[in-house]
């Protein structure tokens, strides 16, 4: 078995996984859209995370705190917002657990319509944005980000969580001495894809404005659900879990 891994070549590991199939190239687009969202959100919708809850439960205790320039309103937007999307996921693994194809599929197309809203407030408003446009984009993304966390979950591709990269880099250092490249590559790939993603949205944030960085974000988010709804038709073995 490990000599037929050896011969595979590096990219059919995210295309066609023998156990995840298309799945790891997916989550790997999403990431890149995680990035690019919540350089949306600390940027231009008052330093919150909608993907992030660790980073943001700590921006609430800034803002308990009295620090400067910290929402506590939006900040609790997005945790609240977080958990609710969180819960509809659940609900989503718990009626399509038995075909990874479709769940990925269902939820991507929930995560695009809630993301769509995001952007039509953000490209009607003017810039400063007050705080009720940006509480709704606030509670639309975490809404999204909250579904994509619980599902991503489901799936449970290893190192390709999509939103955290604490254990993805703890796991790059700890397990060098093991020499496995493969587990490595796909590693950095998510390290790299999340970099890439913030830096095209502050790009575009400090450039055209947010609500074109959250229209190319929802461009993202288009392409996994068509990759998803391709993949997810017919039968294959990576579609049971």
């Amino acid at each position: 078995m490990s000599d037929d891994r050896g011969r595979r070549r590096w990219y059919a590991d995210y295309l066609s996984h023998p156990r995840h199939g298309p799945l790891p190239a997916l989550l790997l687009v999403l990431t890149v859209f995680t990035g690019l969202v919540d350089a949306v959100s600390i940027l231009s919708l008052g330093r919150v995370f909608v993907a992030n809850m660790t980073g943001n439960v700590v921006f609430i205790g800034f803002a308990l705190g009295g620090a400067p320039g910290f929402s506590l309103q939006a900040s609790v937007i997005a945790l609240v917002g977080f958990l609710s999307g969180a819960a509809v996921g659940g609900t989503l693994v718990a009626r399509h657990r038995g075909h990874r194809g479709v769940l990925l599929r269902n939820a991507v197309a929930a995560e695009l319509v809630l993301l769509v809203a995001g952007a039509v407030v953000l490209a009607v408003g003017d810039q400063p944005y007050g705080a009720v446009p940006v509480d709704v984009v606030v509670a639309c993304a975490a809404v999204a980000l909250g579904l994509q966390n619980a599902v991503v979950r489901a799936l449970a591709v290893p190192d390709l969580t999509t939103t955290v990269l604490t254990m993805t880099l703890t796991g790059i250092a700890a397990d060098v001495r093991t020499k496995d490249w493969r587990t490595a590559l796909r590693r950095l790939a998510a390290v790299v894809a999340m970099l890439g993603g913030a830096l095209v949205g502050t790009l575009l944030v400090l450039g055209p404005g947010p609500a074109t960085a959250l229209a190319v974000a929802c461009g993202l988010v288009a392409v996994v659900l068509v990759g998803a709804t391709r993949a997810a038709r017919g039968t294959a073995g990576w579609h049971a879990p």
